[in-house]
């Protein structure tokens, strides 16, 4: 499982002493600890009868949830990348760009361009799409394919190119 992977890196960088990789798998598993506790609280309230082993085994985030949360974390780094560059921040800009490069290590392998191109054609044959008003059911049925292993801005980018033409 992701989290397993995550926790386990987390142990052999603190024997190792790698400060940085440290400080942002602390913060990573923070927000999968919140997210379990978030969930566990949600079960909780859906059946007030589970046992405690029941509760926690139901409030496990998935390798998918996990996902997401290191999805939001990369996210977040590049909004904060944009934010630095405009203040010329150098320094910070490196920070985030180093965070997500260890990051990137918890993502599946990414979709090439070519590769997506390849998956949006399907689906637009599939639905049968015609126009730029149809991208939200392009994207309702290619994100599930794609999540995680290619950039949702390239995949839009892509998906506009296809129905404008």
């Amino acid at each position: 499982m992701l989290k397993d992977r995550i926790e386990k890196n987390f142990r052999d960088f603190l024997k190792e002493k790698r400060e940085n990789e440290i400080s942002i798998l602390r913060m990573l598993k923070a927000d999968i600890f919140n997210k379990e506790k978030e969930k566990r609280y949600n079960k909780s309230q859906e059946k007030s009868d589970w046992d405690e082993k029941e509760l926690e085994k139901q409030s496990s985030l998935t390798d998918d949830e996990v996902l997401e949360i290191v999805i939001s974390r990369i996210k977040k780094s590049n909004e904060s990348i944009f934010e630095f560059e405009k203040g010329k921040r150098e320094d910070l800009v490196e920070k985030e760009k180093k965070e997500i490069e260890i990051l990137k290590r918890y993502l599946p392998e990414q979709l090439l361009e070519e590769e997506i191109r390849k998956i949006v054609k399907e689906i637009i044959e599939k639905i049968e799409a015609k126009d730029i008003r149809d991208m939200g059911k392009v994207m309702a049925e290619l994100m599930p394919r794609v999540k995680g292993r290619a950039d949702g801005a390239l995949v839009s980018k892509i998906v506009k190119e296809f129905l404008v033409a």
